[in-house]
């Protein structure tokens, strides 16, 4: 690894290790220290860390100078050794808020020319590409010899982590014009990031070491402009996740302890997982969560909720073992009635839009089928009769786990649908079956699944005539990192 040795190791183009990013007014209770002094001409756009403030769009984010990239700084808090069961009560959480992206995936950014700014960040992330890998490296390198004690807020294992920080800025820089999709995704990293132990005072430190790693591989074109673009996009971007945090935090925990009352193993690699909160968890079906498991500290991974939200409050998650998936096999070959594990905050867009009577179209593939079973519950409690239709795709009989419960509630149900198609020897594929069905011209869609599957979905619904904005599934990078 191309690992720096000094704090000058970025050539001084990070000034060193100033001020830069430093919150001009440091969130009170926070513990954090007093404004350092100012380390660089660029740093007119300070992340302020206002507590109190509401995480709507950020003032300084206009459309002429957008914010890119959204490297995700401090990841994942170390889990206490033993975790208490019966831990302190917090305070309640309020009514789940609606439904965010974690990626925008599925809306692109207006027809429109391109902010300065944002020229010169596309024009960064294009010349750092082909040594991504390198610059991800050098850039934990760096924060790690500048700043030791955020080491133990990382994973041991810094694979995954360092995908998630390229993939945050190619997200960031495609979508840095388009300020209404980026606020949503930095919004709701600034949430998710709680969880974590992120601080407001953190991001000085990812800062300068970004600018740090940015500036050594991409050299050859780095120059004091490409600097200031830099320099202003992330402060817009740290203030925006700061904000939303703040507010997220008056009113709900950044993390709930979850007991697991029930484990129930459907084949050799497929486990329903029902855990029992220590307190209330609002969530709406079709949404997600991040899990981390008392064998695996600072290990997070996503899973969706398997049913709508229940009078009892168990929250259920369908798990399949995957090769070298570290969080999966623990769940689903370890854990028992009576561990403890954690839960971040919920998310995810792929909800049901109830004020409309518009049919739902619902592709669910292995264990994607536990959304588009909450979706199905969700349209029941609501009492309404849309129609409903379920194509549950799986590769053998064997793995169609679920189906008994889904054909269960369709006889219940006269407008729901299930229809389940096996892959045999690659003939008969998910996406290609609901061709010989519809028109779906006026339903809104729905895919769960692999990343492959999901792909091959949605191009197929395009393709028979599905407007993009009809068709919802959860982050494709995501699900890439999400598969141990």
């Amino acid at each position: 690894m191309d690992a720096p040795t000094t704090t000058s190791a970025d050539n001084g183009t990070s000034g060193g290790g100033g001020g830069w990013f430093t919150p001009r007014t440091p969130p009170p209770a926070q513990g954090s220290e007093p404004e350092t002094t100012e380390g660089s001409r660029l740093a007119a756009m300070r992340p302020v860390g206002r507590p109190g403030q509401g995480a709507g769009v950020n003032p300084t984010m206009r459309q002429d100078t957008s914010p890119s990239a959204a490297p995700e700084p401090a990841p994942p808090e170390a889990a206490p050794p033993g975790i208490p069961v019966r831990p302190a009560p917090r305070t309640p959480p309020a009514p789940p808020q609606p439904a965010e992206p974690r990626v925008p995936v599925q809306r692109p950014a207006p027809a429109q020319e391109a902010s300065p700014d944002a020229v010169l960040v596309r024009r960064t992330m294009a010349e750092v590409g082909p040594v991504a890998d390198k610059v991800t490296s050098y850039f934990y390198a760096l924060l790690f010899v500048r700043h030791p004690d955020l080491r133990s807020l990382f994973p041991a294992a810094m694979d995954t982590q360092r995908d998630r920080l390229l993939k945050a800025l190619l997200t960031a820089a495609e979508h840095i014009d388009n300020t209404e999709v980026l606020v949503a995704y930095l919004q709701n990293l600034g949430r998710g990031h709680r969880k974590y132990g992120t601080r407001a005072e953190h991001y000085p430190a990812v800062g300068e070491c970004l600018i740090g790693a940015l500036s050594k591989y991409a050299s050859a074109i780095w120059d004091a402009e490409t600097e200031a673009a830099w320099v202003r996009t992330y402060t817009t971007i740290s203030q925006v996740m700061i904000d939303a945090a703040a507010a997220d935090e008056l009113r709900a925990p950044a993390w709930w302890y979850a007991e697991v009352v029930s484990h129930d193993l459907r084949t050799p690699d497929v486990a329903v997982v029902t855990v029992r909160p220590d307190q209330p968890y609002p969530f709406l079906a079709g949404q997600y969560t991040s899990l981390e498991t008392p064998w695996w500290p600072r290990i997070w991974r996503h899973y969706s909720f398997a049913s709508a939200p229940r009078s009892d409050g168990l929250l259920s998650f369908h798990v399949k073992a995957v090769p070298a998936g570290w969080v999966s096999n623990a769940l689903v070959h370890r854990a028992r009635p009576g561990d403890i594990l954690r839960l971040g905050p919920p998310a995810g867009s792929m909800t049901v839009d109830h004020t409309t009577d518009s049919g739902l179209l619902c592709l669910g593939g292995g264990t994607g089928i536990a959304p588009i079973k909450a979706l199905v519950e969700d349209v029941a409690e609501h009492g309404e009769r849309r129609p409903v239709e379920v194509f549950y795709g799986a590769r053998s009989d064997h793995d169609l786990y679920d189906i008994d419960t889904m054909l269960r509630l369709q006889q219940s149900h006269p407008w729901l649908e299930v229809r389940p198609v096996v892959d045999r020897h690659g003939l008969v594929q998910l996406p290609d079956a609901i061709r010989e069905f519809g028109p779906w011209y006026e339903y809104d869609a729905y895919v769960s699944g692999p990343p492959g599957m999901i792909r091959s979905g949605v191009d197929v619904l395009r393709d028979i005539g599905v407007p993009s904005e009809r068709i919802r599934h959860d982050s494709l990078e995501e699900l890439v990192g999400a598969g141990g």
